[in-house]
């Protein structure tokens, strides 16, 4: 009976530490899966944050492109306008051009007419060298300015250009056959003409030569007949220059 009584007090010890070590197996298991889940939570809040991260450094990136593209952009933008001021000032001066040269052909156009009128009286008036020639050149331009194809300035050229031909003359010596027509009787001589001060001429045989003067052919003295044919080779360059002696017409002066 003694020993019964020393076996409950350690059995209902055993018993208490049993529910003790259960309890805190269920507190610890209970921590430990409550740690594991904040751990868990907490590695996925990281992750949320390393994303968010990522997505901010990526968006700061992208906006830092932006801007310096919106900068570029901005700088191309003002050398653009710049571009079409300028284009657009270039567009306004050539139309004025354009208005002054519907103007300029208004007035230039007569000038051209006038000139050409000009030089075909010019022609006629002085000394018959070269005759045919320079009518032809002066009809060359009348046709010329009746021509729709042609441009104002190519006609413009080609008239001064005529007129160049024309001053060319008075600075050149130059010999050339041609038919001499003298009292109803036309033959083929040699000319020579110096200048547009004096015309002469020398027949094939050289026994007569003549001068323009005062608006018709005069038979020179025979002793010019050698100045005549002396001139004629220097003009044609089997002579070098060399003084001549020729009659020249001079102007008369009136009182």
């Amino acid at each position: 009976m003694q020993t019964m009584k020393w076996i409950k007090p350690f059995a209902c010890l055993a018993i208490t530490l049993l529910m003790f070590t259960s309890a805190n197996a269920g507190d610890l298991e209970h921590a430990i899966a409550t740690q594991t889940e904040t751990d868990i939570a907490a590695q996925k809040s990281q992750q949320h944050v390393d994303i968010l991260a990522d997505e901010t450094t990526s968006m700061l990136s992208e906006y830092r492109e932006t801007l310096r593209q919106t900068e570029s952009l901005h700088a191309y933008n003002e050398q653009l306008n710049k571009l079409v001021v300028s284009q657009q000032n270039e567009l306004d001066s050539i139309n004025l051009q354009l208005q002054n040269i519907e103007t300029t052909q208004r007035d230039i156009i007569p000038l051209m007419l006038n000139m050409i009128d000009s030089m075909a009286q010019f022609v006629a008036l002085d000394i018959p060298f070269l005759p045919e020639e320079r009518q032809q050149r002066v009809v060359q331009l009348q046709t010329l300015m009746e021509r729709a194809d042609v441009t104002i300035a190519e006609k413009y050229r080609r008239i001064l250009e005529a007129y160049q031909v024309e001053i060319e003359y008075g600075r050149t010596i130059e010999a050339y056959k041609g038919d001499l027509v003298a009292a109803d009787n036309t033959r083929t001589v040699d000319f020579l003409r110096i200048g547009r001060v004096s015309l002469y001429y020398l027949t094939f045989d050289g026994l007569e030569a003549g001068v323009w003067h005062k608006g018709q052919w005069q038979q020179l003295d025979e002793g010019y007949r050698q100045g005549v044919s002396q001139g004629l080779k220097v003009a044609k360059k089997q002579l070098p220059p060399d003084l001549l002696i020729l009659p020249v017409q001079t102007a008369e002066v009136t009182q």
